[in-house]
């Protein structure tokens, strides 16, 4: 009897000491899961600094060390995190999107913040561009005009404790009166015109980055304020989200989104050196041929790559509705040079349009091509189908991770009748 009895109190022993083991393992696991989590978003943050952000020419190491540490995924919403570390922008919500990284380092460049900066933000989001500016400034103001996205962007700067970030809820065209002048200003929203506020805000002396145009033709502007003046430098094309608010319902040119249609098709329009196509956005690996046998006019663009995987493309924004556009015609010239596949299905040289809907969540996408092996240039026309619930779209044209070279010329649409 007291054998059995210390067999049992063994055993009770025993179950009680794994009981304690498994419940003790199932706490630490979700911190597991968590520092697992943290690691795989942290690689995938430096292969797309290293891809989308080096690699495209951001030199500044201040910057390049602040995008590797700013967490992208966490300004984000759970269902698009597992696309934070691509180079697009993504819905947050409210019809508006999170910037692209290249574009938050190229931007957070060009105004080159200094430590005892005091650096003001037009256009809050998701908060992520504040972010980035905070260990290389002071003190960052930022200025939301949509009140849940500038209440939850505050909440999540407090919450991974970016201290120096001061959040407010108001027209960003505005400024902030009380607290300027600011050293650097940087605009992530786009005016037809500078908004005067902010030039009076802006220190004597100091940088100021806006992109301003058309709904969807706009150029960054790097502005420096001396004497009183502004000295204007025109850098690149780029494409931002209509911003929320009387300015965006004012602008004098509207697009007109049953006539859907793109700008320099032909890539006669160039800026920079070296050339960049105008109107385009996002250009990579790409190069504006000069040529007297180009199929129209005297330029067309190539695109490179001989790294599969790795982005080569230009994108175009346009208004399209889905309700009053059935389809839309495309035709184009294309020329193809040993061209092949990359490692992923989506890996191929093509056109394609993506479709939005009034939220710009993907509403759907059309495709010419995608084209394999060496062709000259040969005409290409096709009808793409758009999806009711479009309200705007998005033409790519690249090798998108594909490897080979592919050059194109006189693309044109138009609503199909």
């Amino acid at each position: 009897m007291t054998i059995n009895l210390n067999i049992a109190m063994k055993r009770n022993n025993f179950a009680a000491g794994l009981i304690i083991l498994i419940l003790l393992a199932w706490s630490l696991l979700p911190d597991r899961l968590l520092a697992q989590g943290r690691r795989e978003f942290e690689a995938e943050r430096n292969k797309m600094v290293d891809r989308e952000i080096v690699d495209a020419g951001v030199k500044n190491p201040r910057v390049i060390e602040a995008m590797r540490r700013t967490p992208r995924h966490e300004f984000m919403p759970i269902n698009e995190r597992k696309q934070a570390y691509l180079d697009m922008a993504l819905p947050i919500g409210e019809g508006q999107t999170i910037s692209p990284p290249f574009v938050v380092a190229y931007m957070t460049e060009a105004i080159d913040p200094q430590p005892e900066d005091k650096v003001l933000e037009i256009g809050t989001g998701s908060g992520y561009q504040a972010a980035v500016l905070s260990p290389l400034a002071r003190e960052v103001y930022t200025i939301e005009i949509v009140e849940s996205l500038g209440h939850k962007a505050a909440k999540t700067l407090e919450r991974l404790h970016y201290d120096n970030v001061h959040v407010k809820i108001g027209d960003g065209y505005q400024g902030w009166a009380e607290h300027a002048p600011f050293d650097k200003i940087i605009v992530t929203c786009s005016p037809e015109n500078v908004p005067p506020a902010l030039v009076e805000q802006l220190k004597e002396g100091g940088r100021m980055i806006i992109p301003m145009g058309e709904r969807y033709q706009q150029t960054l502007y790097l502005l420096k304020k001396t004497k009183g003046k502004l000295e204007t430098e025109a850098l690149k094309p780029t494409l931002f989200v209509p911003m929320t608010g009387k300015a965006e319902s004012q602008r004098k040119v509207q697009p007109d989104p049953t006539k859907p249609s793109i700008e320099n098709g032909g890539f006669e329009q160039v800026l920079g050196d070296p050339p960049e196509a105008a109107v385009w956005h996002y250009q990579r690996q790409i190069k504006i041929v000069s040529d007297k046998e180009s199929p129209e006019g005297g330029h067309y663009a190539t695109f490179s790559n001989a790294e599969p995987g790795r982005g080569s493309q230009a994108l175009q924004g346009f208004a399209v509705d889905g309700r009053k556009v059935k389809a839309i015609n495309v035709s184009l010239y294309v020329r193809g040079r040993d061209l092949r596949r990359g490692p992923k299905a989506e890996d191929v040289p093509a056109l394609a349009i993506i479709f939005y809907d009034e939220n710009r969540s993907a509403a759907g996408r059309g495709i010419v091509g995608p084209w394999t092996g060496t062709f000259g240039w040969q005409r290409e026309t096709k009808r793409i189908e758009v999806p009711p619930r479009a309200r705007e779209a998005v033409l790519c044209i690249g090798m998108f991770g594909a490897v080979g070279e592919i050059s194109f010329d006189d693309i044109e649409l138009k609503a199909a009748k």
